[in-house]
């Protein structure tokens, strides 16, 4: 049976906007207030996944939420209809308004972890969406992104769906971002690798920015997921990696099956890390292409999210090939070095660099923007909705963007209910296009 791995991107919401609400992240607090376009934002998704199908690649999408989020409105006490109740918080609270009107959805990569029906005891595909509970923007997104899951991938023979952690902050969870799968091919059973930037119970003096995902997080999901033999590996991130602006561990690590791409700084223990995995899983040849501070500092690589790419293994090509930004090859070393990685006859072979700066100005890269899911044939086949691309399906979205997006939005407008209004409207269509159900919250 054919195997491959599908990338979900994200579809860029309408209320995309710099209001730099994520603390952590360099990006996102640089550039704050700018003026978004999200028209061209989701333009620009829609163009990598295009881009991503011409490599032979089978690409997905996920939906933005609905946003303003009115459900955290009604349970913070805000009554009447959605316009007074929207005009009244942002009179009480603009910073609770941008929080509740984040398109931080977009970055599928947090949307949560996957276990491959291959890497489990009970031969099913679990889904776990994460709590996200370190930001308040982002904690009010895992019921909307568990029902989603649920209508494109059904319960039942070759789906498990789990709820999202509970314990906040402690059981801190930011989904597939700190997570990686090793394997020899995506239909052999993987190991999965957890990042975890703290313990749940013990303080993190070492640590300026918060360490989003917790030790005990990630153990309960595996827990949950049950994976076969314990497959498992747990390795701390180094402090030194998030205090610099590497939040998420995808920021300074990328893998693709049995290579693993990542920064010297990128773990507390790397040569720890490196032996865990071999420990664990003595089957796979396991290529580590660890790239040295001296070549690359730690500052340009959250400056330019060389490694928040995405690590390919397109159908027809012998080696893997990189998705970077294109800040990449804006950079002088990091351009210097993936130049000199596709020249070393290693396992990258080739590389391309994208334009996705409406995303990058908030900080999320190509490999913030999807969520991986290794699917069978018939696994594909059992997916619901409407949400596997084609190029009928990309057309209809771009004319769709076009005619409901505005080019223009800044952290000043979320509080306008015409904007409220135009984003409900869009996404009701959206979800009759993705043949997605009643996932939403807002009534129309």
């Amino acid at each position: 049976m054919n195997w491959r791995e599908v990338n979900f991107d994200g579809i860029v919401g309408p209320t995309h906007n710099y209001a730099g609400l994520s603390y952590g992240n360099v990006a996102s607090a640089k550039n704050e207030g700018l003026v978004a376009n999200p028209r061209e934002g989701v333009l620009q998704g829609l163009q990598k996944a295009q881009h991503l199908r011409s490599l032979g690649m089978t690409q997905g999408v996920l939906p933005p939420h609905d946003r303003p989020h009115l459900a955290t409105l009604r349970s913070l006490g805000f009554t009447g209809s959605d316009s007074k109740m929207l005009t009244d918080a942002w009179t009480s609270s603009p910073a609770l308004v941008r929080n509740i009107s984040s398109s931080a959805t977009m970055w599928t990569a947090n949307a949560g972890t996957i276990s491959p029906s291959p890497d489990t005891e009970n031969g099913k595909t679990h889904f776990t969406p994460a709590n996200l509970a370190a930001m308040f923007h982002r904690s009010i997104e895992h019921e909307t992104t568990g029902r989603v899951l649920k209508v494109m991938f059904p319960e039942g023979e070759y789906f498990q769906h789990h709820a999202g952690l509970p314990g906040g902050t402690h059981m801190g969870d930011e989904g597939a971002a700190n997570h990686n799968r090793f394997c020899r091919d995506y239909g052999e059973a993987g190991t999965a690798l957890y990042v975890y930037g703290r313990s749940a119970f013990d303080v993190a003096k070492d640590l300026t920015f918060p360490g989003r995902q917790t030790l005990e997080a990630s153990e309960a999901i595996a827990r949950q997921h049950g994976l076969r033999g314990g497959k498992a590996v747990f390795v701390r991130q180094n402090p030194g990696a998030i205090n610099a602006g590497a939040f998420h561990n995808d920021v300074v690590a990328v893998s693709n099956k049995n290579v693993f791409f990542y920064h010297e700084e990128a773990f507390e223990d790397p040569a720890g890390m490196q032996k865990q995995l071999r420990s664990a899983a003595p089957e796979i040849d396991f290529e580590f292409v660890e790239v040295p501070s001296a070549k690359v500092p730690l500052s340009d690589v959250v400056k330019s999210y060389m490694f928040n790419s995405q690590l390919l293994s397109p159908p027809d090509a012998d080696k893997m090939q990189l998705i970077l930004p294109i800040e990449v090859s804006e950079t002088a070393s990091t351009k210097a070095y993936i130049e000199e990685l596709l020249a070393s006859n290693g396992p990258i072979g080739a590389a391309d660099f994208l334009d996705v700066r409406q995303s990058m100005r908030n900080g999320g890269g190509p490999a913030c923007l999807r969520l991986r899911v290794a699917l069978s044939d018939d696994q594909l086949s059992a997916m619901d909705a409407n949400s596997v691309l084609d190029d009928a399906l990309v057309e209809i979205l771009q004319d769709w963007a076009g005619r409901h997006y505005r080019d223009r939005v800044s952290a000043d407008d979320l509080g306008d209910p015409q904007l409220m209004e135009e984003c409900f409207a869009a996404l009701d269509e959206l979800s009759q296009i993705l043949k997605l159900g009643s996932v939403y919250d807002f009534q129309r």
